[in-house]
């Protein structure tokens, strides 16, 4: 069962949740998260969605790639490309090419670049669980 509680992402859990919550998907369905990425598009989604991301440093290199959840908001062709934002809403099933989480957005308000936007691997250490904290 998802926890009650809003559980907010940081730089360093973000890409270990991003991982659990997707290889995990049915525990998580209903889990409140809070997070900030900036707005990604690609040409498969629909116009009320949106991917909010991250830049992910691959492991031993300097190189990034583009990580991050799909998100659901009604009004989401008002959120300029690359622009930043800070979340919360809840975790559904979505479909991108297969099941996918799709965070229903009920909270959204833009902000600014932080000072780190790169997050790292997911870390082998990460311990799976029900709760995402």
């Amino acid at each position: 069962m998802p926890s009650n509680e809003i559980a907010y992402l940081t730089d360093e859990n973000y890409t270990n949740i991003l991982k659990e919550v997707h290889e995990n998907l049915d525990t998580y369905i209903g889990q409140k998260i809070c997070y900030t990425g900036y707005v990604y598009r690609v040409p498969e989604i629909e116009e009320n969605q949106f991917i909010l991301a991250r830049d992910m440093q691959l492991q031993n290199t300097n190189q990034t790639v583009i990580v991050g959840f799909l998100c659901t908001l009604d009004n989401a062709k008002d959120y300029d490309t690359y622009g930043w934002v800070k979340i919360t809403g809840s975790i559904e099933k979505g479909y991108y090419f297969g099941d996918i989480p799709c965070i229903k957005i009920s909270e959204i308000e833009k902000t600014q670049e932080p000072e780190h936007c790169v997050v790292p691997a997911p870390d082998e250490n990460f311990i799976e669980t029900s709760v995402i904290y």
